[in-house]
């Protein structure tokens, strides 16, 4: 048995639609879930997240299983350990930005807790902002600020269902190098839902490709972007992803007149 990331086999059939997807993640990392619109993406959280009650099929995230259907098991979605990002920051507008932050840290056992509120805030570049309410930020902020909400909840597993996609390209500038951060420093796995390949490289280390309801093909994303096979290939802003480290950097040269 599987005990570590995320295993799951899902059916749901709507109006019009089916979703029967099948797939085992990593346990750390974000996994990119990438398709047309349309292809189950955001279906496919909700089944994770426990808000499709018609789902069938299993779900097993770090060695816990949330959804047995041949067991009748079905774990509510208020006890999995989840946070969860929308488009929409849905920031409670009474609240200041820490306020915000730390609603959920605080209804957190303390056994329980995870983050830590002083590195979350320095992660995502809050403090600035933390006596400040919703309407005084930008679209980017706020999510920022969401983000931050989501992860100081404890979260064994992080949703993020297109976070961006309610901002303009120079706002979703601002915000990819803290999720570039948030890549490198989170210590859970993060499914990460996109349409955008600027997005994808800049955030995700694997990648699920989505077409009609069906996973088509899942792997790092290094080996995907560069598999001429698969559709993501054939779009125009096609590219591959070389992983490298740095290993000297020459001194800058001065001159003086």
């Amino acid at each position: 048995m599987i005990n570590s990331g995320i295993q799951f086999h899902f059916q749901l059939t709507r109006e019009g639609f089916q979703l029967d997807a099948r797939a085992a993640l990593p346990a750390v990392g974000i996994s990119a879930l990438f398709g047309a619109s349309g292809c189950g993406k955001t279906s496919l959280l909700r089944c994770i997240a426990g808000l499709e009650p018609s789902v069938s099929g299993q779900l097993r995230v770090n060695g816990e299983t949330w959804l047995d259907s041949n067991q009748g098991i079905a774990v509510a979605t208020h006890r999995r350990s989840i946070g969860y990002v929308f488009q929409e920051t849905a920031l409670f507008p009474h609240l200041n930005v820490r306020e915000n932050l730390l609603y959920g840290w605080r209804r957190t056992p303390q056994s329980d807790r995870r983050s830590d509120p002083a590195q979350t805030i320095a992660m995502l570049g809050l403090q600035a902002l933390l006596t400040r309410h919703s309407d005084d930020l930008s679209g980017g902020e706020r999510q920022r600020v969401a983000i931050g909400r989501a992860l100081l909840n404890s979260p064994g597993l992080l949703l993020m269902d297109e976070p961006m996609a309610a901002l303009d390209r120079s706002r979703k500038r601002e915000i990819l190098p803290y999720l570039e951060r948030l890549h490198a420093e989170a210590e859970i796995p993060i499914l990460y839902v996109t349409h955008d390949l600027e997005e994808l490289v800049s955030v995700a280390d694997h990648l699920v490709l989505l077409e009609n309801g069906r996973i088509t093909q899942s792997g790092p994303i290094e080996e995907m972007l560069v598999n001429t096979r698969l559709s993501i290939a054939m779009d125009e802003d096609a590219g591959a992803l070389i992983s490298a480290r740095v290993e000297r950097q020459d001194t800058p040269v001065s001159y003086t007149h």
